[in-house]
């Protein structure tokens, strides 16, 4: 199969007027002038998107709902719906993020996003789920409901762990929690990736759980102590550590674009990690929903906890690649790294997925001058096509 483009985004440079060939994997990557003319005009596999740019599939780490649907339904209809609407804006693939809740309520929505990544889903591929939650500080709850946090501990973890059957990739909980620092070697151990936040931790606290072997931070500037000049805290931890992921909605509303690009700056595309957060009422109009078990209100697309707090987003991670473009003074493809190779390295699958090069799956879609998504494919296989 061959797809002919204006552009397309490498890992590692920008290919105008460009002919990519690819089965399950990228093949080929070429100027069309110097691709074989006469056996592209013989073969009915070249698909003509010449007016569009071709992006590599975007990887959403923190995702809990969207079209009315709840990772928390344990559902593979809402998993399936999730993944086919995530599909439509570019994302190829994403982690179904859990909300705090009853351990029973946890442990049945974890063993779903098992079976449903074994049975797949038809759009947008799960990589693997996050546990945020429920092992945070009521400090910093955010939309997580606190009556039901946990101190953290082997048996809860194993539980859950048992839960996942293996499909768990990453786990979210607050470093200054007792047997917090002993169990991060654990968690390292069973190959999941260690993320802080709902945190009131020092940034000592921070540092040493960084230093234990956790990869970043959950959504940076929310649901932790900030940033002060005599106790740089969660946020001055995450964004002086360099080996640290940080976890950014960009969306204008959690974080001042000035703080996004200060961001930016310290942590570089390597490091900042674009999310969602997205919520189940992301894509439909504004109204009362749940999170979870919590109510929500949206508001211009805004989502709000009944106390006024913010209540992730309904943010579309594409969008948030196009405006960090103007908000981090960058071009189109440093931006997009944040948002697909990036979170890719901090899975660690970035020998198979996060750019477009030869050797990789093939995951990526196809886009307008306005960031409007024309197609997309995951693993080769077409997944949404634009009506």
């Amino acid at each position: 199969m061959q797809i002919r483009v204006a552009k397309v985004f490498t890992q590692n440079q920008v290919v105008d007027d460009a002919v990519l060939s690819f089965n399950q994997q990228i093949e080929d990557i070429q100027a069309a002038s110097s691709f074989d003319k006469s056996s592209a005009c013989n073969n009915s596999q070249m698909l003509d998107y010449s007016d569009f740019w071709l992006i590599p599939g975007l990887i959403d780490t923190h995702a809990h709902g969207a079209m009315g649907c709840d990772v928390m339904d344990a559902s593979h209809h809402s998993l399936d719906t999730m993944s086919q609407y995530f599909a439509s804006l570019g994302v190829t693939g994403f982690l179904p993020t859990t909300m705090t809740a009853n351990k029973t309520d946890i442990c049945a929505a974890l063993r779903q996003i098992h079976r449903s990544k074994i049975q797949g889903v038809q759009g947008a591929e799960i990589l693997g789920g996050y546990l945020e939650g429920p092992f945070f500080n009521p400090a910093y709850k955010g939309a997580q409901p606190a009556e039901h946090f946990l101190e953290i501990n082997r048996s809860d973890l194993d539980d859950f762990l048992q839960a996942a059957q293996g499909s768990l990739s990453s786990i979210a909980l607050a470093p200054e929690q007792l047997l917090a620092p002993s169990l991060i070697p654990y968690l390292k151990q069973q190959g999941l990736r260690v993320m802080l936040g709902h945190t009131n931790a020092t940034y000592e606290q921070t540092m040493a759980a960084l230093n234990a072997g956790a990869d970043g931070v959950v959504h940076c500037f929310n649901g932790m102590r900030g940033l002060h000049h005599r106790e740089p805290g969660v946020v001055g931890a995450a964004l002086s550590c360099p080996h640290c992921y940080t976890e950014l909605i960009a969306d204008g509303q959690h974080v001042h674009p000035a703080i996004m690009k200060l961001s930016y700056q310290l942590k570089g595309s390597e490091y900042l990690n674009l999310i969602t957060d997205s919520v189940p009422s992301s894509g439909l109009a504004d109204g009362d929903y749940f999170l979870g078990s919590v109510p929500i209100n949206i508001q211009r697309g805004v989502a709000r906890t009944a106390e006024g707090g913010l209540a992730g987003s309904t943010l579309q991670l594409l969008h948030a690649v196009r405006d960090a473009c103007s908000w981090f003074d960058i071009n189109l493809h440093t931006a997009l790294k944040m948002a697909s190779l990036t979170p890719a390295t901090l899975l660690g699958i970035e020998d198979k997925y996060g750019s477009i090069k030869i050797g990789k799956q093939a995951c990526f879609s196809v886009i307008d001058q306005q960031f409007n998504v024309q197609a997309a494919w995951v693993n080769g296989q077409k997944v949404y096509q634009k009506e």
